[in-house]
């Protein structure tokens, strides 16, 4: 039996070291973690429970039958993350480059499946050199395959993949089919085609970083979620992140101890909105004075930073938020804007988080390039996402409301369940002037006339009591007490059932 018990600890110590010494002081030379080590900082402490430690490819081409590595260059198994449950697979770069193949995808496959099949969320934490080519059409099988299952996940398990290294080629679908995408700077990158290929095709010359490190998908594709400095830190707020999601999509919202009144005053809210209302304010403050303990992990930061997207929690309870940021393009709504809301409101919806929106919207930002862009069907997609949401929803108007944008930011139209506004509120077609210079183009040729019809339409329409009147607003509230009129509106709205017709799925306008 002694000898038994060495072999497996042999064959183990074997496993654990990956492509050797060597190749794991050259991944730490780079700053990055490998593989295992990346596991124990984003597990519980003896959590891990590893499966297929000892799998080995079975590719025969190419002098591949002389190299076996146990594990076939990932990590997968499951843990917890404070106390809650998760699948994890992590790519070994030491091993063949973290190259996927038949083997390597099949590990993977069976955690995804588990994942579904026990209700517990699966990351992938991401370091590969894309399909092992030595493998040809059965490393292309295998990625299809892992495919097809986040497809089967979308919406059962919430889908976390980062990208710790390089993701080229096939190997950047996975990560694009997960719910969130993030990103280390600097030692990660992602794209189809590489540089090499660009520059003899298309004779472009960009480095690997220009055309697909984090920046770029942080701030120009929205590929990625966010970024961080290093493996340590994205680890890190990795696990933050989780601490807001459900387990699944029957859990219901995740709760958690808090410290923080549900029915907290801050007067310092009845001053956020200038009294200009061209001049800006920091959306960020509000989501922050609301939120239990000011905590609010937002999500893609760096993109469309014209609205704001993230989780906060209120009563110890997990809310998305969506709110318009006046700092920004005014808080105008545009197509990178539309897209980035709609996915949000998307992913709540599908795991049952409520919905709560702030709203300061003066309209779409115009111009041909918009236009050009599509705007009208990258509006649609936020309309519909907000009109297809039955979690409950709350919005707050803390200042304009114009236009078709109104009608987009989860209005009482769209099936918004409590309707907020300030007393700063402007809930109208358009904004003073512009409806002046309409309504009365014949009088705009006389100051004192056009002044008089301004300050009478904002008298008559930009107020929030005209809305109120009509019943597209529950309540004027004062600014001060927001926290509490949410909190009590979101326990009020905690046993919420819709109803909705049958239907194999919508067509959403993509």
């Amino acid at each position: 039996m002694s000898d038994i018990l060495e072999q497996l600890y042999e064959r183990r110590e074997k496993a654990r070291k990956g492509g050797g010494q060597r190749r794991i002081d050259a991944q730490h030379a780079k700053g990055k973690l490998t593989a295992r080590e990346r596991l124990e900082l984003l597990l519980d402490p003896d959590s891990f429970e590893e499966f297929d430690m000892f799998v080995k490819h079975r590719s025969v081409d190419f002098g591949m039958e002389k190299t076996h590595i146990p594990g076939d260059g990932v990590v997968t198994g499951w843990g917890t993350i404070n106390g809650r449950k998760t699948f994890v697979f992590a790519q070994d770069f030491t091993v063949f480059g973290g190259s996927l193949s038949e083997t390597h995808a099949k590990k993977i496959c069976k955690v995804q499946e588990m994942a579904m099949m026990h209700g517990a969320p699966i990351i992938g934490l991401n370091d590969s050199g894309g399909a092992r080519i030595q493998e040809g059409v059965a490393s292309l099988a295998g990625y299809t395959d892992v495919f097809q299952n986040n497809i089967k996940a979308s919406g059962v398990v919430p889908q976390i993949s980062v990208i710790m290294g390089p993701s080229a080629g096939g190997a950047v679908y996975s990560p694009a089919l997960t719910d969130f995408i993030f990103m280390v700077r600097d030692s990660s990158y992602m794209f189809l085609t590489g540089p090499d290929v660009l520059k003899t095709v298309t004779n472009e010359i960009v480095t690997a970083e220009e055309l697909g490190g984090a920046k770029t998908h942080t701030t120009k594709s929205s590929v990625a979620d966010g970024a961080f400095d290093n493996d340590m830190e994205a680890i890190a707020e990795i696990r933050r992140l989780f601490d807001f999601l459900p387990l699944n999509n029957r859990a219901g919202s995740p709760k958690r101890p808090f410290f923080d009144k549900h029915d907290r005053i801050d007067t310092s809210l009845d001053t956020l909105v200038p009294d200009n209302p061209n001049l800006p304010y920091d959306m960020h403050e509000l989501v922050e004075k609301i939120a239990d303990e000011g905590d609010f992990f937002e999500i893609q930061s760096d993109f469309a930073k014209n609205i704001l997207c993230g989780f906060i929690r209120l009563e110890g309870q997990t809310i998305g938020i969506v709110a318009n940021q006046p700092m920004v393009l005014a808080g105008c709504l545009d197509s990178d804007a539309s897209r980035k809301a709609a996915r949000h409101v998307r992913f709540c919806d599908a795991f049952d988080i409520p919905l709560l929106t702030l709203v300061d919207v003066p309209g779409f930002l115009p111009g041909t390039s918009q236009e050009f862009g599509g705007v009208i069907k990258h509006g649609a997609k936020l309309l519909y996402a907000f009109g297809e949401a039955t979690v409950p929803k709350v919005t707050i108007i803390t200042r304009k409301a114009y236009g078709g944008a109104y009608c987009v930011m989860a209005p009482k139209h769209l099936g918004g369940d409590m309707n907020y506004a300030w007393p700063s509120a402007q809930i109208a077609v358009m904004g003073a002037k512009g409806a002046t210079e309409i309504l009365h183009r014949k009088d705009l040729g006389d100051a004192e006339k056009t002044a008089a019809h301004i300050a009478d339409y904002e008298a008559r329409f930009l107020s929030p009591f005209r809305a109120a009147e009509l019943g597209y607003i529950d309540e004027v509230i004062q600014p001060r007490s927001t926290r509490k009129r949410i909190t009590r509106a979101f326990a009020l709205l905690k046993d919420k059932e819709l109803q909705t017709p049958w239907k194999k799925h919508g067509n959403l306008p993509l």
